[in-house]
């Protein structure tokens, strides 16, 4: 028997490390809340006012973003285009 194929939220890039546009509309969910907390949240935490928790905040969200593109995207590897790399 066949195991199914996983959906991805999240393709990987032709070329280098990571992930493209989203292929589902999970993953278009995904980045418009993400995009609208960053955009609330830049409101409330300032740079000029508050730098340190500014800079943790945008920690925050990209490491919040990051775990999301892992755990729902495609594997992450080096990818160089076209050229077939090596075993994956």
């Amino acid at each position: 028997m066949n195991k199914p194929t996983p959906r991805y939220w999240f393709p990987a890039k032709r070329y280098g490390w990571g992930w493209g546009l989203p292929l589902t509309w999970q993953g278009w969910t995904a980045i418009i809340v993400w995009a609208v907390v960053l955009a609330v949240g830049i409101s409330f935490v300032r740079p000029n006012h508050h730098p340190v928790f500014y800079g943790l905040f945008i920690v925050a969200m990209v490491a919040i973003l990051t775990a999301v593109c892992y755990a729902k995207g495609e594997p992450p590897r080096w990818r160089w285009g076209d050229k077939d790399d090596g075993p994956r």
